[in-house]
């Protein structure tokens, strides 16, 4: 709580000053449509999935574990202005900023899962939040066709048609582009020594671990590739060249 009234504090003495007005005594240029402020780069490609041209992130590329993530006064200034704030459950500080801020903005639950049928429907539903169906509708159509391409390059890379793959639980929807339903999941906590064994005992060929994460230390046992998988997009909120960069590293192990 005493990080967040420095916080508040800080951005009313930023809006106060704000106020005063600029040097040449204009106002900043307000841009036109919905203003939308995401918790993280995976909230905010999937926004820009759905239609959104104004968003703004909070936390930025790199920090993955948004949960752990301690924000900033410019935090806050982004979701005063906001109209509305996406937000993952773990990330229970997106609707502390909120209230914080006094925004008036609609706080809207993302279903954070890179599953590809869990993407299209959650990005038609913000399509729906936003008023940019259409544009939701076209994203969806061009996925498809992307998505069908990179399995089938990963797939071919695979020298087993149906390769044996244990993984992480929240990296799971990585095991569909090389084919495969996942022979065992653990975590999200690193696997105990008991887990280990029943996952060895898969004969895995891959280990897909979270990158967000990693537990597959406590797996350097079982004799497996290791692959790190990354659920978050990176600057430019393109979710379809984070599945190709989890494509690429997939082909990789194969190699």
């Amino acid at each position: 709580m005493r990080t967040f009234t420095r916080i508040c504090l800080a951005v009313v003495a930023g809006l106060i000053a704000t106020a005063c007005g600029s040097p040449t005594g204009t106002a900043a240029p307000k841009s036109d449509g919905l203003k939308v402020v995401a918790a993280s780069t995976w909230e905010a490609a999937f926004a820009k999935a759905a239609g959104a041209t104004d968003i703004s992130v909070i936390v930025p590329p790199g920090v993955q574990h948004a949960a752990d993530y301690d924000p900033k006064p410019s935090d806050l200034a982004k979701v005063a202005e906001a109209d509305v704030v996406l937000y993952a459950p773990f990330e229970g500080f997106a609707g502390k900023l909120k209230e914080a801020a006094g925004s008036k903005a609609r706080l809207v639950e993302v279903a954070l899962d890179n599953a590809p049928d869990k993407v299209k429907a959650e990005v038609r539903r913000l399509g729906g939040e936003f008023g940019t169906a259409d544009a939701a509708a076209k994203w969806t159509a061009t996925f498809d066709t992307a998505y069908a391409a990179l399995k089938q390059k990963v797939t071919s890379a695979a020298k087993d048609a149906k390769p044996v793959i244990v993984t992480q639980a929240f990296v799971a929807w990585a095991a569909d582009l090389a084919g495969a339903q996942p022979a065992g999941v653990y975590g999200p906590q690193p696997p105990t020594a008991g887990q280990v064994a029943e996952l060895a005992a898969k004969k895995p060929a891959l280990i897909l671990d979270n990158s967000a994460m990693p537990g597959g230390d406590a797996l350097a046992s079982v004799g497996a590739k290791r692959v790190v998988i990354n659920n978050f997009p990176g600057e430019g909120l393109d979710l379809i060249q984070m599945y190709g960069a989890n494509a690429d590293a997939l082909i990789a192990a194969f190699a």
